[in-house]
């Protein structure tokens, strides 16, 4: 890829995107005195990055790569599993694992 090329810079986002800047069309930022930069519009909407969420940066053969950062809690493979429970006391399910007879 040389400045003459018409071939698209690519990045690494997503699969139906498969280049953010065209014909070397340089988005840019100024770098603040406490080495912030806010990342532009464009790309924050290309990477689906919204405010409190992680960004990556690595370098990958000389080139530095963002990246969002997707994080996932262990305990998101339970989230909705007891649905069937809502609204029964808790008692009443201990009880009822332990084999009491709650229609005394």
């Amino acid at each position: 890829m040389g400045l003459d090329s018409e071939e698209p810079i690519p990045y690494t986002n997503s699969k139906e995107c498969t280049s953010l800047l065209k014909r070397w069309a340089m988005i840019t930022a100024k770098v603040t005195s406490k080495g912030q930069v806010t990342i532009p519009k464009e790309i924050r909407e290309k990477l689906g990055v919204r405010p409190g969420e992680a960004v990556g940066f690595e370098e990958k053969d000389g080139v530095l790569v963002i990246t969002k950062v997707v994080t996932t809690s262990p305990f998101d493979r339970w989230v909705g599993r007891l649905a069937h429970l809502e609204g029964k006391r808790s008692n009443d399910l201990v009880e009822e694992m332990r084999g009491h007879d709650n229609s005394r």
